[in-house]
């Protein structure tokens, strides 16, 4: 029997991806002004803006991993395999190029063409608008291996190549002619780079040697060499400073001063591994890199002697995570120990929030004599294989306690300062070969209760870090390894699993033994949910029993995995509980019923699970991944029916989630072409839009002529009497000014001709003609140009009185019936027809036909006003409830 997937989960998003081995891609939008930094996450490509190192675009995924990346102004390009595909607005392929028989290693956009060249000698020129191959040259890789490519600078259509061999070669891919041949320094040329200077080339060599070399006069300016092995990128600043940067597989990063011909700074352990690129941004002192350890980072150059400090970064495992947790109570940040030995905070809420509190190392304050010597790499302490966090007293003292591969001694940590804490708890007498296997902090935070392979399991306070005691009459709780610890709520209990099949109730004050349950099988490892009193044990016969600490029996057996079982997590009212194997099934066992009531596959066996306590995500961690994925309970947002599978049950597969853009960043798209949304004039024939017009232009028709006597002048002002331009003056010998007649001081009248009142107005005209034609939206775009006053003038005149007729009253309802109809201007149509009614509803009693009209005007007012209360209702009801369950 099959099954369409999980009933309960589905896949959100995947936290922790930033990078891998590739080298990045840097674009610079000319319309947002901005740098985006272009990066590759197995099959897809992610977009980051270099301000907030935010993401605003995923790419859709390709059939292969890819392995090589470049970018130009409008496309990004990536090579999987033999096929290079080409990405618009960083999300969707629309061209492919294929033509290659062997690997794609190199690629360089180059106008309107595009170079790539794989590991069998063929260099193809593409154009790429159409896909069609412009130029294809053939090199015997025993003679002359493409390494590195190049566009010089102001070099039309030349591109220069760089080989294995050490040799160089200049190219013109118009004519398809080689230039000229470059003899090299017989040293296999891994990096080429322009300098800010026209002619000048950076070459990187894999034997550590830095070559700056003219290639006009073919004359080599300078040299560095590196002692950290091959160069694998250089980068020149373009902000001031003569300084060219370069990287080495141990991921430290070199500065070179091109003036005074010497290292300048170096920074080293820049990241964990090997740097796969490094880029300055044009005219800024920052310089961004990318790592196969899954960090992006942005360097600023601010330091006293040209240092760089770490400006802002995204980092994540650099190795798959081994075990997982939710810290604190709002389900909003999870724990994640790594086999990097980092232990890290993902936020599900934003990436700023994240938190890295780095690696464990070796107290150096007590053992600083003996540790003298030591190397970087051996002061680091190994992974963590369990962890216990609370949050309770995380702001007075450490709230995080972790036991590490191979050592006794646990070490405590503080999520606040999201540093390694000062306390490592071992036993006073130690014995040799004796690791910690179990941990766990009361829900106090004022305690940690610790279980080690000899069978102890120690107490210890972890505001000072001092041994309070053990259980056991012979400091043994067990007689093999104990495999889980747990407390309750109230600190009156402790409980202990041991390799010796036996599960220890304790009294934790006075650590005495009350009772032990034999079980049927060694236990792996254990789980208590403290609010139920339910403790989950996982046995080695790949069984889960439920034991209740209250009756202290087993009151569920769960049996169905095939694989060892990696972990497990309760839901937050205990009803479920979630347990993954090797076996890479993720099953939900339903505690009340006893049933399995959802199962489903995974491409990667998860190793780590939990369950937030909010119970909104599922959390969990996969073998060969380096993210931790989030489930959506689907419970949640509606009613999920939740049936006992059958013993049959065959899961089907549910895909792992991928990453999604994060909303509060502006997306990237094309600097052209750009395709922009517009809005429907209608969404919904249940829905209204409003007219967007100010509100002064419709809420105060019913109150025009309020305003007009609010604003009238208590006395109107005089204007003076005009003086003609050239005064008249009476003939004779002395001048004399001509006083003006008492017809020439007569002020014209005011009032308009009566032929000028019996002309229509545009809107009369138009309503005319849209009574005739059925369509009234040529009258509704007029009255929208309209003022409110003009609009007053424009409805009083629509009567006989006014200079109209009784049927444009006819045709102005129907035009309010078309206008409710469509749904679109609600605020005007109601606000138009309140003035009207004003204005006409006694001349309208008067004629039948306008008061049919008018119910029936009537009818559909009610009408559309009941649909849209009920949805305003049903939105208020969600919006008060959604505050409620948040408060």
């Amino acid at each position: 029997m099959s099954s369409g997937g999980s009933s309960l989960f589905s896949g959100f998003r995947v936290l922790g991806l930033y990078s891998n081995h590739v080298p990045h891609a840097v674009r610079f939008h000319q319309k947002h002004r901005e740098f985006y930094l272009v990066t590759v996450v197995g099959k897809c490509l992610h977009t980051y803006n270099v301000n907030r190192l935010g993401i605003v675009a995923v790419s859709n995924s390709l059939s292969d991993d890819i392995t090589c990346l470049a970018a130009d102004r409008m496309l990004v390009f990536a090579a999987a395999g033999k096929l290079v595909s080409a990405f618009a607005r960083n999300k969707e392929v629309v061209m492919r190029y294929n033509g290659h028989r062997q690997e794609v290693r190199l690629l360089l956009p180059l106008g309107d063409h595009l170079i790539s060249a794989d590991s069998g000698g063929d260099v193809i020129v593409w154009d790429v608008q159409g896909g069609d191959v412009y130029l294809r040259l053939q090199f015997d890789p025993n003679t002359f291996d493409v390494s590195a490519m190049m566009h010089p600078s102001t070099y039309m259509n030349k591109v220069l190549l760089g080989s294995s061999q050490g040799a160089l070669q200049l190219w013109n891919i118009k004519t398809s002619k080689l230039l000229f041949t470059f003899r090299g320094w017989s040293m296999g040329v891994t990096v080429l780079q322009q300098s800010p200077a026209v002619d000048v080339v950076g070459v990187g060599t894999a034997t550590g040697r830095i070559i700056i070399h003219n290639i006009r006069l073919d004359e080599t300016l300078m040299s560095f060499t590196q002692d950290w092995g091959p160069i694998s990128w250089l980068a020149f600043r373009t902000d001031g400073p003569p300084i060219v940067a370069s990287g080495s597989p141990q991921g430290h990063i070199a500065f070179w001063d091109l003036e005074r011909r010497q290292l300048v700074t170096q920074q080293r352990h820049a990241h964990s591994t090997a740097i796969a690129a490094a880029t300055f941004l044009h005219g800024e002192p920052l310089l961004v890199t990318n790592g196969a350890d899954n960090a992006i980072k942005v360097w600023i150059f601010d330091q006293e002697g040209g240092g760089a400090r770490l400006l802002r970064s995204r980092q994540g495992h650099s190795a798959p995570p081994t075990t997982i947790h939710h810290h604190g109570n709002d389900g909003k940040n999870i724990l994640s120990a790594g086999q990097d030995g980092t232990l890290q905070s993902f936020s599900t809420v934003h990436e700023r929030f994240n938190k890295n509190l780095g690696h464990g190392s070796i107290n150096r304050k007590k053992e600083q004599k003996k540790k003298k010597g030591l190397s970087y790499e051996e002061l680091r302490l190994p992974s963590i294989l369990a962890f216990s966090s609370a949050a309770a007293r995380q702001s007075d003292w450490d709230g995080i306690v972790a036991c590490h591969r191979g050592r006794l001694a646990a070490t405590t940590w503080n999520y606040q300062r999201c540093t390694m804490g000062a306390h490592h708890l071992q036993p006073p007498s130690p014995r040799r070969d004796t690791v910690a296997t179990a941990v766990d902090i009361t829900s106090c935070g004022n305690f940690a209760v610790i279980g080690s392979s000899s069978g102890r399991v120690d107490v210890y306070n972890l505001q000072s870090g001092l041994h309070r005691g053990c259980y056991g009459d012979s400091e043994k709780a067990h007689c093999g390894a104990v495999r889980g610890v747990a407390t309750d709520t109230l600190n009156q209990l402790t409980l202990t699993a041991g390799s010796d099949w036996l599960l220890k109730f304790w009294r934790f004050k006075t650590r005495k033994q009350e009772e032990e349950l034999k079980l049927n099988a060694a236990p792996a490892t254990m789980m208590l949910h403290r609010d139920s009193g339910m403790l989950a044990l996982v046995l080695d016969d790949f069984t889960v029993l439920v034991v209740d600490i209250e009756t202290r029996r087993v009151v569920r057996k769960f049996v169905g995995h095939h694989g060892n079982i990696n972990d497990m997590t309760f839901s937050p009212d205990g009803r479920w509980l979630v347990t993954v194997a090797m076996d890479c099934t993720i099953r939900t066992w339903d505690l009340p019923s006893g049933c399995l009531v959802d199962c489903f596959l995974v491409a990667m066996a998860p190793v780590g699970v939990s369950m937030s306590p909010t119970g909104d995500f599922l959390a969990t961690a996969h073998i060969d991944s380096l993210g931790v994925y989030l489930w959506t309970n689907k419970s949640l947002c509606g009613p999920v029916g939740l049936r006992p599978l059958p013993a049959d049950h065959q899961p089907a597969t549910e895909t792992l989630p991928g990453v999604t853009v994060d909303q509060s960043e502006q997306e990237v798209t094309s600097e052209e072409g750009d395709d922009a949304y517009k809005s429907a004039d209608q969404l919904g024939a249940e829905l209204v839009t409003l007219s967007l017009l100010p509100e002064s232009r419709w809420k105060s028709l019913l109150y025009l002529d309020d305003i007009k006597k609010k604003n009238k002048p208590v006395a109107p002002p005089l204007a003076p009497p005009a003086a003609p331009f050239f005064l008249p003056t009476l003939p004779g010998l002395t001048p004399r000014f001509t006083s003006p007649t008492a017809t020439e001081q007569e002020t014209q009248s005011k009032l308009l001709p009566s032929g000028l009142s019996s002309q229509r107005s545009k809107f009369t005209a138009a309503l005319e003609a849209a009574l005739e034609s059925g369509s009234f939206n040529c009258p509704v775009l007029l009255l929208k140009d309209f003022g409110p006053s003009a609009v007053s003038v424009e409805l009083t005149c629509l009567t006989s009185e006014g200079g109209g007729a009784s049927s444009l009253l006819l045709a102005f309802i129907h035009m309010i019936e078309h206008m409710l109809a469509s749904g679109r201007d609600f605020d005007l149509a109601h606000s138009y027809l309140a003035l009207f009614l004003k204005l006409h509803l006694r001349s309208l009693s008067q004629d039948t036909v306008a008061m049919e009209a008018l119910l029936r005007l009537s009818t559909q007012l009610e009408a559309g006003w009941a649909e849209l209360r009920a949805s305003l209702d049903q939105s208020l009801c969600l919006l008060s409830y959604t505050k409620s369950a948040m408060l």
